[in-house]
């Protein structure tokens, strides 16, 4: 989830730099909605006690 709101942060700053601010906005929100999201499920796992899985 979370390279998923970096990678819509790094098309919002190159729409940005290129002038589509339109689509840099959408990207940017989209990203940040992505973060919460990370944030929110990091919360959930740690206060269930269920962490990633470890492998071997």
């Amino acid at each position: 989830m979370l390279s998923w709101a970096i990678t819509f942060f790094i098309i919002a700053l190159i729409a940005a730099v290129l002038g589509f601010r339109g689509v840099a906005g959408m990207s940017a929100n989209i990203g940040y909605l992505f973060a919460m999201l990370a944030v929110i499920f990091l919360v959930v796992a740690l206060l269930t006690g269920r962490g990633p899985a470890v492998g071997p």
